[in-house]
């Protein structure tokens, strides 16, 4: 049974303000990522906070921020001093909130305790640091720069410096990855003890170095065994006491990322920075790709946004329950949920206990096969 609360506070994540702000500069790019990331400019980098800055500073003030998300890229790659410009931008603009949620993202290598201080005095409450495994072959077949003594090294000062919210980000299903490995990184990271703890599934993206290597005969992740390490994940972590509210995403009480219980919820959220994405008014904007495009045309004062969508009618009512449906606590059925429940596809989701209706939530039983669900949902027509 669903708690009120819990749908009470899902619910409630959508009115809340949003920023996010994309920092690209890596000292490598990972060979899974996706992402618009730079290697090897660092050159630029005062460059590019200066345009954030002139970014934020362009837009007509909003309202007081509830969350702020500095993502990457390597956020942590940039110094404390230059982020703080960013924050100081945002707060000017738009205004934070008492108490906001002002997250960045950052690789073990670049955290020690003077360096996480430094990030608590610049104005974040909450670190995301992607450790990925606590197995050093493992880290090895990521691309990663880290070890595994980095990893709990870096884990460890973030707690120690007293941040709201510590998130350790993990990924399964590397080739080389066992079960016994994956176990071992589970075990290490509730040791650590951190607030939060992301468990991802390795993804081969198109264009990714790593897709290349699929495709010349490489070795792909194996989707029954990382069903295994997402239950084994799902067990151990609630053992520990944390919560899955999302497909992904664990946390002890208290401590649910609020910046994306917002995205989740269909809410607002501002964007800064190259390959940035933003939501407001029912439009959803993108920006240009290129790091070099965007600060040109923003010190020309044109502007980085690259295309804007309108998000209304049928597509907006099937994207909220796309994103609704990944939360543990599910959404409000609507016009969409009750079309999912009536169509043929649907039926059978129901009837093989995937997908359920409990206390006037619709909801994933079994989120091994929430993409399935949401292929349905893309399937539907509209009523009528």
């Amino acid at each position: 049974m669903i708690s009120p609360a819990s749908a009470a506070a899902v619910e409630a994540a959508a009115d809340l303000a949003g920023a996010y702000v994309h920092i690209p500069f890596c000292a490598r790019v990972c060979p899974y990522c996706d992402f618009t990331v730079v290697a090897g400019r660092d050159e630029v980098i005062d460059r590019y906070i200066a345009a954030l800055e002139r970014d934020i500073a362009s837009m007509p003030p909003w309202r007081p921020l509830d969350a702020v998300f500095v993502g990457g890229g390597t956020p942590s790659r940039v110094s404390p001093a230059l982020l703080e410009r960013v924050l100081t931008a945002l707060g000017d603009r738009h205004g934070v909130v008492t108490g906001a949620e002002v997250t960045i993202e950052a690789n073990p290598e670049d955290i020690d305790q003077a360096a996480a201080e430094a990030l608590r005095r610049a104005g974040f409450t909450r670190i995301s640091l992607g450790v990925q495994s606590f197995d050093d072959a493992v880290l090895a077949d990521l691309g990663r720069l880290h070890d595994a003594q980095t990893a709990t090294r870096a884990v460890r000062a973030a707690v120690d410096s007293e941040f709201d919210s510590v998130s350790v980000d993990l990924i399964f299903g590397s080739p080389v990855e066992t079960a016994a490995s994956w176990d071992h990184s589970l075990a290490a990271v509730i040791e650590l003890e951190p607030d939060h703890v992301s468990a991802y599934s390795l993804t081969v993206e198109p264009g990714t170095l790593l897709w290349k290597r699929v495709r010349a005969g490489a070795e792909s992740p194996d989707g029954d065994g990382q069903a295994d390490r997402w239950e084994r994940a799902e067990a151990a972590l609630a053992a520990a006491g944390y919560e899955r509210y999302e497909v992904s995403n664990h946390a002890l009480p208290g401590h649910h990322c609020r910046y994306n219980a917002a995205v989740w919820g269909q809410g607002e959220y501002l964007a800064f920075g190259v390959g940035a994405h933003g939501f407001r008014d029912g439009v959803r904007t993108a920006n240009v790709r290129r790091l070099d495009t965007y600060m040109d045309r923003v010190e020309r004062g044109i502007g980085p946004v690259q295309t804007a969508e309108v998000v209304e009618g049928w597509a907006r009512e099937q994207e909220r329950l796309l994103l609704g449906l990944r939360r543990a606590a599910g959404v409000e059925p609507g016009e969409a949920g009750e079309a999912l429940v009536a169509s043929p596809a649907g039926a059978r989701l129901v009837e093989f206990g995937v997908i359920s209706i409990d206390g006037g939530r619709l909801r994933v039983d079994r989120p091994l096969l929430t993409d399935e669900v949401l292929r349905v949902v893309l399937s539907l027509d509209p009523p009528g």
